[in-house]
């Protein structure tokens, strides 16, 4: 295991590396169960599942030989941070720990306990330093779409340094002139970390790898989801190999991504699928999934359905739309497109929201699904309360949807299975009266 053979470098990085090889020896034990164990998997998992075995060892090596050459290294825990501009840079960009409930006590030594578990989890690997990706960090980007985020930015920055980039909650053209000159300010922000200004073709280059890493993504997406006959890798495979895309070299991981996506094509073409014929077909929306957040996914395809999409920041809603980059010939064009592009994002931040309630409506159509579970984690207010108007809609559609409402405690696991099997049974139920009313 990677964390044994860089141990040195971890500890150079003020990690606790006694407690931080505890948790990543539990974390690797439960991915082996709950990944490795299924059957019927895609030889193109190899990598993600050796990547997993690397991804507090090899990797922090990588993004900490950049850090030497000078080249920026940047902690994220939100889509919205303008990743292109540091990979233009030469540098990485990548999420940081924040889906364990192994941090959270420490964490509310500091914050309230009735706030989002992701904040306090994240909060928390700082402050027990067994996060190599926080500890590498040069500085985290933090933004402005929840109340608690805000806040919690200033205390972190007392931690670790802290680069807020202001997201507007409503997309006016003020707004949007606005968001432009926050992108700017973070261009310029690299800048001061690289100690060099960064050239018009860099942050197009940035752009294109940024580009082709959500092509790849978005081809994933299809092909798990787009052939109601056929799902050819199961929902938290699926799940785990968009993880990575936030951790992984853009480039590297791109390849590995169109590789399994080859394969499969393949596996659809010879309707090779991971699931029997008329498994429930389920579409998840809502809050992020952050590793090792895989409750809900086991849930589910262990009890007899399978997750075709993911609706969420880990998910659709990050890879769905590109920056354009054609005929752009001066930086001011770049800064807008890219503005254009994270401004169609449709995060729950957002009022009015109404096109995401159209995404997902068509998304399921499109995808032929059966039904729909609203994931969201405990006060997390922006997604909760939107729900009442996704539901809504979902109803008005005669779209079946299950609510869940969890934190990252393992305590709930069987209460969630229970709620699952009797959705599932539901819909079964349902596919089986309409099958007998056609005849």
């Amino acid at each position: 295991m990677g964390v044994e053979v860089h141990k040195e470098l971890l500890s150079s990085i003020g990690l606790d590396v006694e407690k931080h090889a505890k948790m990543m020896s539990m974390g690797l034990e439960a991915y082996k169960n709950q990944f490795m164990s299924q059957d019927n998997r895609p030889e193109g998992m190899k990598y993600f599942d050796w990547f997993m075995s690397e991804i507090q060892g090899e990797r922090i090596a990588e993004i900490n030989k950049l850090r030497a050459e000078k080249k920026p290294a940047v902690g994220t825990f939100c889509i919205f941070v303008p990743e292109e501009i540091v990979v233009g840079a030469g540098g990485a960009c990548y999420g940081l720990c924040g889906g364990s409930p192994a941090t959270i006590a420490d964490a509310e030594t500091e914050l309230p306990r009735n706030i989002c578990p992701l904040i306090k989890s994240a909060h928390g690997f700082k402050l027990q330093r067994t996060c190599a990706y926080t500890q590498s960090s040069d500085f985290i980007y933090g933004e402005t779409t929840c109340e608690a985020k805000k806040k919690t930015w200033e205390i972190l920055d007392k931690h670790h340094p802290v680069h807020v980039m202001n997201i507007p909650h409503m997309k006016r053209e003020k707004d949007l002139k606005s968001w432009k000159e926050e992108i700017v300010e973070f261009k310029e922000h690299i800048e001061e970390v690289t100690g060099k200004k960064l050239s018009l073709e860099e942050m197009k280059e940035g752009t294109r790898i940024v580009n082709e890493k959500r092509k790849a993504l978005l081809r994933l997406d299809a092909l798990r989801g787009m052939n109601p006959d056929v799902v050819p890798i199961s929902g938290k495979d699926a799940l785990f190999v968009t993880q990575m895309g936030f951790l992984d070299d853009p480039e590297r991981y791109t390849q590995k991504v169109n590789e399994l996506c080859d394969e499969l094509e393949k596996r659809v073409e010879e309707k090779i699928s991971v699931f029997e014929k008329d498994t429930p077909r389920l579409m998840v929306l809502g809050t992020p999934f952050a590793p090792p957040n895989w409750k809900l996914h086991t849930a589910v395809e262990t009890t007899g359905g399978a997750i075709i999409n993911e609706e969420s920041c880990i998910g659709h809603r990050y890879y769905k739309d590109n920056v354009e980059l054609e005929n752009v010939e001066d930086e001011d064009a770049l800064m807008e497109n890219l503005m254009k592009r994270y401004s169609q994002i449709d995060c729950a931040c957002f009022t009015p929201n109404t096109p995401r309630i159209d995404k997902i409506l068509q998304m399921y159509k499109d995808r032929k699904a059966d039904g729909v579970i609203y994931y969201t984690l405990s006060f997390c207010h922006t997604y909760n309360v939107e729900s009442h108007l996704v539901t809504e809609a979902l109803e008005k559609e005669g779209i079946p949807c299950l609510v869940i409402e969890s934190d990252y405690s393992p305590e709930d696991a069987g209460q969630i299975k229970t709620r699952v099997e009797a959705f599932l049974e539901s819909l079964t139920f349902k596919k089986k009266a309409a099958a007998f009313k056609s005849k």
